[in-house]
């Protein structure tokens, strides 16, 4: 009979666990703990383990919210006749608890139930604002936020608070209208049981308060005051709670919840409540602390000595990171990549440059295909020009630039990482195959405007300016969807925006080095824009910028002719064979002329060129081509008269066909 009692109990007990937490709706829920239960919350606030509604912890300056999570539809009934509105009655009940984080001093600084029109109170402060409001709105009418606090912190500074354990009612404000002292010790870490009643004829609001969970409500409310919540609240309303914590901490947590429109909330049986974390008294916790501390310490000290000991062991085999590797992207395992590359096998080469080799390579845990870039011992570019790629970019992203994966450093080996381009540079396609495949114009029109992107974004748009030094058409790589993509960073440059680039030795691409260059030894935005301008001429010809053109020495030289004769179409690249769109070529080979321009201020911007390119604005119908030309300067006999005084130029061909690498490069002598 006594088993039969049992079994009966714990049924029940089940039942109604399962009837409080299946009775949810807009109009009337319960939680008997909130495991499993969808909350709207944001903050500090947690659903524990056990289903307790944790809103803040033991740390400073927090601020928890957690909210019904659909709003309660039926509260407020508008009569539109005189432009007024009445809220319904409503009753709530939920039990509490708060656990400070030192017993004896206290913790602070309260929650509150609130009525809200969103369920994110977004803005709002911690401290004697317990997350409801901030300096700014705290008082503001068009909140329309009513609240019952729990405050455990005396307010200073015009709050209005009585003492430092009090209830208040706030409309708008945390400067409570209404505020009574607690009849009980918030702050001791028990669960404690509120009812709040709503009477939406009389207008009339109760306010109770319990420790004794199993006990009948007290007959005699703590606050019974007059109150009109019409002139308040607006559609939606959200009901829910807001904690916070400031310099004084405590974790607020809610054990269950119930609430009615219109109707007395239905009782929590705190039978299915879950438990609040218990309190250690402070000597217990520092004994418990004390004789926790002698295994710890020697478990630290133990592993000391074996990481030592393994640090020992390594560190003839281990390499020493300088002061720049420890900012610089990714950095592979040696190991890695010797597997990738079949031990840098000459089966995988896929280019030969004057810096280093390059390397198809398949990584051997994900399978990703890359290029490897394998710096020669001795090269001339050195540690240098290895740096100032992975430092450049290693950080820069953009659909038009090559991506470099990551680096690697083992003694003399300089190895550079980047994403595999299956088809090779420009050049090669325009330039070197010897077949019959021609790079038709709709492709090279969609390259050209596609660096000029990447060129806007390194001169522009990113954090620093990055002159790049060496844009050819060797060095701009075609992915499978033959995008043009800029590679070869060795000789970037990167300084702030607003700031002078300082002087350094010249470097470049004969052809693609910019006048003034030679003379003031500085490389700017507008070096880089006369490079891209013989790149356009380089596109549209299909000529490199010194072949030797009966008559002339430079490509330059020869549109410039062409175009003051007024047949620059002449110089098109004959394998296009007129398949080009007319308006688009023209465009090209002006812009090509204006980028090159004698003078650097007659240059375009590269967000310019973008707008010429996009047809956004017109070309200018004058001052394309400088006036040394017009007086019968060519660039050679400009350029032929500077004399190159410590300059590294780097040649035009046999660049990889799948990496970006500076190749058959030459540094000339001082």
């Amino acid at each position: 009979m006594a088993s039969s009692t049992v079994i009966i109990q714990a049924f029940l007990v089940l039942f109604l666990a399962y009837v409080g937490n299946s009775q949810k709706n807009n109009d009337s829920f319960i939680f008997h703990g909130f495991k499993g239960d969808s909350l709207c919350m944001d903050g500090s606030s947690i659903i524990t383990s056990n289903g307790l509604l944790q809103l803040t912890n033991q740390t400073g300056y927090l601020v928890g919210h957690g909210f019904y999570p659909s709003p309660i539809i039926n509260m407020l009934t508008q009569n539109y006749s005189s432009n007024t509105s009445t809220v319904s009655s409503f009753s709530t009940s939920f039990v509490f608890g708060i656990i400070p984080s030192d017993i004896k001093k206290g913790g602070g600084h309260g929650f509150a139930f609130a009525i809200s029109p969103a369920s994110k109170l977004s803005g709002s402060s911690a401290s004697h604002f317990l997350g409801l409001f901030n300096d700014a709105s705290n008082g503001n009418p068009m909140n329309h936020v009513f609240a019952v606090e729990f405050d455990t912190v005396g307010a200073a500074g015009g709050f209005g608070d009585h003492d430092s354990n009090h209830v208040g009612i706030d409309v708008n404000t945390v400067n409570s209208s209404y505020q009574q002292p607690a009849p009980i010790n918030m702050e001791e870490g028990r669960p404690i049981k509120v009812w709040i009643e709503y009477d939406g004829v009389r207008k009339f609001i109760n306010v109770t308060l319990s420790d004794q969970l199993d006990e009948p409500r007290p007959s005699t409310p703590l606050i019974s005051e007059e109150l009109d919540l019409s002139k308040t609240l607006i559609d939606p309303i959200y009901v829910g709670f807001s904690a916070s914590t400031g310099k004084l901490a405590s974790s607020h947590y809610i054990l269950g919840w119930s609430f009615r429109l219109n109707g007395t909330a239905q009782e929590i049986e705190s039978s299915l409540l879950p438990s609040l974390p218990t309190i250690e008294s402070p000597g217990s916790s520092k004994k418990h602390a004390a004789f926790s501390l002698i295994p710890a310490t020697f478990l630290v000290v133990a592993l000391v000595a074996l990481f030592y000991m393994y640090r020992m062991r390594k560190k003839r085999q281990e390499e020493i990171l300088e002061d720049w590797e420890l900012d610089c992207p990714h950095r592979f395992r040696y190991k890695d990549l010797h597997i990738a590359t079949k031990g840098f096998n000459a089966s995988e080469v896929i280019g030969i440059g004057g810096f280093g080799t390059v390397y198809k390579g398949v990584l051997p845990k994900t399978g990703e295909q890359i290029a490897v870039k394998r710096i020669l011992h001795g090269s001339r570019q050195g540690v240098r020009e290895f740096v100032a790629e992975i430092e450049s970019l290693g950080k820069l992203r953009h659909k038009n630039l090559v991506h470099l994966l990551g680096w690697c450093k083992r003694n003399e080996d300089l190895l550079l990482v980047y994403d595999f381009i299956p088809n090779g540079s420009l050049d090669l396609f325009l330039l070197i195959r010897k077949d019959n495949f021609v790079l038709n114009w709709e492709k090279r029109f969609k390259i050209v405007r596609g660096i000029a992107s990447a060129l806007l974004y390194l001169h522009q748009d990113w954090e620093q300016v990055v002159v790049h030094r060496d844009i050819k058409a060797s060095n701009i790589l075609l992915d499978v969807d033959m995008n043009g993509r800029l590679g070869d960073f060795g000789l970037a440059r990167l300084y702030d925006h607003g700031e002078n680039p300082r002087t350094t030795r010249v470097v470049g691409t004969l052809g693609y080095i910019a006048p003034e260059l030679a003379r003031t030894g500085k490389a700017t935005v507008r070096t880089d824009v006369f490079a891209y301008g013989t790149l356009l001429l380089v596109v549209a010809c299909g000529k490199r910028p010194v072949d030797p053109v009966v008559g002339h020495s430079t490509l330059l030289d020869w549109v410039t002719e062409c175009y003051n004769a007024d047949r620059v179409m002449d110089v098109v690249d004959p394998k296009l064979n007129s398949s080009y769109v007319i308006e688009e070529m023209e465009l090209v080979l002006k812009l090509g002329l204006l980028c090159s321009h004698w003078n650097p201020e007659s240059r375009p911007s590269m967000r310019q060129v973008m707008r010429f390119l996009d047809g956004d604005d017109p070309l200018p119908s004058d001052g394309i081509v400088s006036d040394a030309y017009l007086h019968g300067q060519n660039f050679q006999s400009i350029f032929g008269d500077v004399e190159l005084k410590n300059v590294v130029i780097t040649s035009h061909s046999q660049s990889s066909s799948i990496a970006p690498v500076s190749t058959n490069s030459l540094e000339g002598g001082r």
